[in-house]
Parts: C-alpha cells; structure tokens; sequence
C-alpha cells in the first residue's frame, strides 16, 4: 500500500556531506511519522532519528546528534536526512522507514524501503 524509495547515497570523504531523500507513495494519508535507520553487514538496524509526519517534532540518536537533520516536506510525501561532518564510522546502508495508522509510542514502523549505500573514506 505504501511505496518507499531512498536516493542520495555515494562514496564521500571524511568530514564531508550528503544529502539523503525518501520519497513515500501509495496510500500515505495516514502517515503519522517516519525514520531512518542504518545497518552495517552482521548487525542489526541501529536507529538514527525519526520525525512526526504532524507538527514535525524530532529525535536523534547519540552518535548523530549535532551532525545529522531530519526534515520533511508534506506536499512531496518526502523526508529528508542531511549529513554533515561523516566519519567512517558512518559506513552503512541507511533505509528509511514509515509508520502508518494509529499512533503508537513507540513508533511502530509498517513500511521499509530498499535501502541506499553511503560510503565514507578516511
């Protein structure tokens, strides 16, 4: 029902930036917030931020804090995630993720998409 496609992803140098874009579609209107998550190959997903779809509020993870934005542009059904000052440590396939129907704390995520590849070399 919900269609999500990640884009922006590439090989950048340490300490530089990328911009990375979800663009949701399908039966959206009862989006209520999405995320970003990152996955390296033998872990599981780590949490990077996620954004109320109503009223925009946000959170972070620690690692991320004062280096990533999470915004979103209602009219385009797209969330965005800017990156700036990327480490190696940033090195994973980031997907985004969207929580649809009822609200529930903690944000239960219905919909994944393909994932997109940031490379950072040192």
């Amino acid at each position: 029902q919900v269609q999500l496609v990640e884009s922006g992803g590439g090989l950048v140098q340490a300490g530089g930036s990328l911009r990375l874009s979800c663009a949701a579609s399908g039966r959206t209107s009862n989006t209520y917030a999405m995320g970003w998550f990152r996955q390296v190959p033998g872990k599981d997903h780590e949490f990077i931020a996620h954004i109320y779809w109503s009223g925009g509020r946000t959170r972070y993870a620690d690692s991320v804090k004062g280096r990533f934005t999470i915004s979103r542009d209602n009219a385009k059904n797209t969330v965005y995630l800017q990156m700036n000052s990327l480490k190696p440590e940033d090195t994973a396939v980031y997907y985004c993720a969207a929580a649809i129907g009822v609200v529930r704390i903690p944000i239960k995520y219905d919909y994944w998409g393909q994932g997109t590849q940031v490379t950072v070399s040192s």
